[in-house]
Formats: structure tokens, sequence, C-alpha cells
């Protein structure tokens, strides 16, 4: 019997639907799956209210971790064959929660010498939240063996307005009843089932060499190469921002905020844009390093500092 543990923090539900749907088809009279839900000391909100929400920004990308209720002893002291480490992604950063418990020693328990596949689900920019999980995995001495990255699908401007709809609102609902329905589509998240078959047999047979070539082959990661630079770019500047805001208290952190959030809001809305037009002007010129990117960020493997 293979022992598969599936570790998760999901604010609104959606990833935990797209493991569960994960899990329907890997679970079998061969494999027998546990589940930890990660559990903040200090429950994060939702829906957010937009103070919460920004203010949340400098500790998520200084990954600054918090404190979480204990594993359960029947979870912490069992020997997995394959743990699926399931994440969102806050401010081009792996969730606070998510970012804390891969900063414990319990993680350094459950994932030390143990095959690990990531699955995320986010609104559009994941790559660089999973070179730090990727990182975090390797300071665990876990071995990263697969990732699914599920995204929303609609254009970059339309998903900021619905996911904000959501994420303040609580609901993912459509917006006016003219937007589309914010996040991981539907038909996304049900057909999810079909990565736990290829996980299955790499499982089974104990060799993963070639289970993120075929989770590719089933459309588990799409890297977008326009977005690439974004994500870089926005980190570079998202650092500069958090080293700011964290040194401020009380009031002026409040006012620094609302700061943050009106550069945010320009920032989406026409320096993306730029960077987009910069992107199409330079495809063919960078076209090698662009296929390289893509193949890297699709892969598993850590760039070496």
């Amino acid at each position: 019997m293979k022992e598969v543990l599936i570790i998760y923090y999901s604010q609104t539900g959606q990833l935990t639907d797209v493991l569960k749907n994960i899990a329907s088809s890997l679970s079998g009279e061969e494999v027998s799956i546990s589940y930890h839900e990660i559990v903040p000391k200090k429950k994060f909100p939702f829906p957010w209210k937009q103070e919460e929400f920004y203010g949340a920004f400098p500790e998520t990308f200084l990954q600054i971790p918090t404190p979480l209720e204990p594993v359960p002893s029947q979870i912490i002291q069992k020997k997995y064959d394959l743990v699926i480490l399931g994440y969102t992604t806050w401010y081009l950063t792996p969730s606070i929660p998510v970012n804390s418990f891969l900063k414990s020693e319990e993680a350094n328990q459950l994932l030390a010498n143990t095959p690990v596949i990531t699955v995320s689900a986010s609104r559009n920019m994941w790559i660089m939240a999973q070179e730090k999980v990727k990182k975090l995995l390797v300071q665990n001495k876990a071995k990263l063996v697969g990732n699914i990255a599920l995204v929303d699908r609609n254009m970059n401007h339309i998903s900021v307005i619905t996911i904000v709809h959501w994420l303040m609102g609580g609901k993912k609902t459509r917006m006016l009843g003219i937007f589309p329905k914010p996040g991981v589509s539907d038909n996304d998240i049900n057909s999810a089932s079909r990565f736990g078959t290829s996980i299955k047999n790499s499982l089974l047979q104990n060799e993963y060499s070639n289970l993120q070539e075929n989770l590719l082959k089933i459309g588990a990661v799409k890297v977008d190469p326009s977005l690439i630079a974004t994500d870089i770019r926005g980190n570079v500047v998202f650092a500069k921002w958090a080293s700011h805001l964290i040194k401020k208290n009380g009031e002026e952190r409040k006012k620094w905020l609302v700061y943050f959030k009106y550069y945010l809001l320009f920032a989406i809305w026409l320096i993306a844009p730029i960077v987009y037009i910069v992107y199409l002007l330079t495809y063919i010129p960078m076209y090698r390093k662009i296929q390289k990117d893509k193949a890297y960020y699709s892969s598993v493997e850590l760039k070496k500092d």
C-alpha cells in the first residue's frame, strides 16, 4: 500500500476542489491518501477587507512565517511515499500559511527524502512563486518530481477585475452578470482528475523521472512567456516596497500601504501593458531565450544561484 499525503491551504475552497479531483483518480486499493490542512493560529480573513488585504503584503513577500496549529501526531509520525503540496499565490509569493509550513521543523520531518508534487491555483503569475517553493523544498531535502499550475484563462485585466470581486465579495460569481467567473474555470477544476492517473502510474512504479513530461502532455503547466518578465520585474519592485513597509508601524504603515495600493493599480493598468508591448517588439530577437525560459519554468529543475 502506497501512502500519499496531501498538504494544502485554501481560503476559497478552489484549490481544495482541484486537489480532491486529482485524488479521485489517484486513490484506490493500492493507494491510501491522507490530508493535512495548514491552519494558521491567527486566521486570515475571507472575504478580505482592503486594509487587511494590502496589509498582508510585506510579510507575504518577505516570507515571514506566522505561527501554525501543529500537525496531528498521526500525520507527523508516518512516512509517506509521496507528498502533494497545494498552494496559492499571494503577491507573487506562496501564501503566508504555506510559506510558514515550509519553514517549519514539521515540514522537514514530512518532506525530507520524499518525492513532492506541487499543485497551484492562481490568477496568472505563479512562476516566481514556484521558484520560491522550489528553494524551500531543497532546504527541506525534498525531491520535487512534478508540478501542476492551474490559472485563470481570461485576459489579464479582466482577471484583475474579477479576482478583486471574488476576494473582496467572498463569492465566485459573475460580476454584474456580464464578467466571466473569477479564478480557475470549473472545467479545469473538474478535469484535474486526469493528472491523478499519471501520478498514480509513477507512484506505483516508484519512478518519477518522466512524470513532469507526462503531466505537461496533458496540460499541467502552460507558461505564458509574456508574463515572465512582468513576474521577474514585479519581484524586484516588490522587494523594495516590502523592505520599506516592514519598517513602518501604526498610522505610518497605513499611510504607506495606501501609497502601495495606488502603485499596484498603476503597475497593473499602465506598466504591465508597456511590458507586454516590449515583449512583442523583442519577440523575434529574443525567441531562443523565450523558448529556453518556457522549457525551464515548465520543468521541476531549480537553477543554481
